[in-house]
């Protein structure tokens, strides 16, 4: 299916659920492991967390992810994993080192203080991960520090990556690192590029250390996401989705998603793809127009 077809399609489904016509009550789950958060449906789905896990079921999703696991209360964490295991979803990543993850040198100075509170990170989520049957984790390695040669950061990145890869391996445990963009959302981060993450990966050499590929941040950071995915592919453990310009649903900006998730799925990639976005549109419909723009998605997949 060309973009065009991809385009229209999403169209077509997003007229269809706007005027009132509702979708089916149990979908087949789609092709991929497309993994909604939190909210993301929530104007369809209700607010209550476990209703939309429900509602995503029955829309055909078989993933789901939340960066702010670490921040609800163990109850809630319990009653999300319960559901989660009840339903049969994946749960995909949750961000594992807030503390550590912006506005701070932690990964490139070396600093005690920042490993310290790195591994406490770590040990937390470990245990949360046992709650919601979590197997991956985003890593933020922090900001750069621009009055020191790159290698020494990089030096002291694998050290931290090392010292927690050896928290995570007992436990079958996977550290994602993110690359973040730096010219629309992340200015002075220390990881931007695939390569990057792929030589720090590289270097740590540990099953619980992998690379998240963010299509979004690397179409922005670097382009030749095809290209780029292929060269770091032993790396990749994890990929999360948005458009560009404006992070909303694929089909709304410049990112030819159907060719790339083609590409993703003949490699045999089976694991969890974050829709880690906003909507186009606001509102329900803005939800109606994601769920239409991921069901025409799929099918540009057969």
């Amino acid at each position: 299916m060309h973009r065009r077809q991809l385009l229209q399609g999403t169209a077509a489904l997003t007229a269809a659920t706007s005027i009132g016509w509702p979708a089916p009550a149990s979908q087949a789950a789609l092709r991929m492991r497309f993994a909604p958060h939190f909210g993301q449906f929530a104007a369809l789905a209700g607010e209550d967390p476990v209703a939309q896990l429900e509602w995503a079921k029955d829309q055909g999703f078989t993933a789901f992810e939340d960066n702010g696991m670490m921040g609800r209360p163990e109850e809630e964490q319990r009653r999300i994993g319960q559901a989660l295991e009840r339903l049969g979803l994946t749960m995909g990543v949750f961000v594992a080192n807030f503390g550590t993850a912006f506005g701070k040198r932690s990964f490139a100075s070396g600093a005690a203080e920042h490993l310290q509170s790195f591994l406490a990170d770590l040990g937390q989520t470990v245990e949360v991960a046992k709650r919601v049957g979590a197997r991956w984790t985003t890593i933020v390695l922090g900001d750069r520090d621009p009055g020191l040669e790159l290698d020494y950061q990089h030096a002291h990145a694998i050290e931290m990556l090392k010292r927690g890869a050896e928290i995570f391996e007992p436990h079958g445990l996977v550290m994602v690192m993110e690359p973040l963009n730096p010219w629309r959302d992340h200015a002075g981060m220390l990881l931007t590029k695939a390569a990057q993450a792929h030589m720090l990966c590289t270097a740590v050499d540990s099953p619980a250390v992998r690379i998240l590929f963010d299509i979004y941040h690397q179409q922005i950071s670097e382009g030749h996401l095809i290209a780029n995915i292929d060269r770091c592919w032993d790396r990749i453990g994890y990929f999360q989705i948005g458009d560009n310009p404006g992070r909303n649903e694929p089909g709304t900006g410049e990112i030819h998603y159907a060719n790339v998730l083609r590409h993703i799925r003949a490699r045999g990639f089976d694991g969890v793809l974050g829709m880690e976005h906003g909507q186009s549109l606001p509102g329900a419909e803005g939800q109606r127009a994601v769920l239409a723009a991921y069901r025409a998605l799929d099918a540009a997949l057969a």
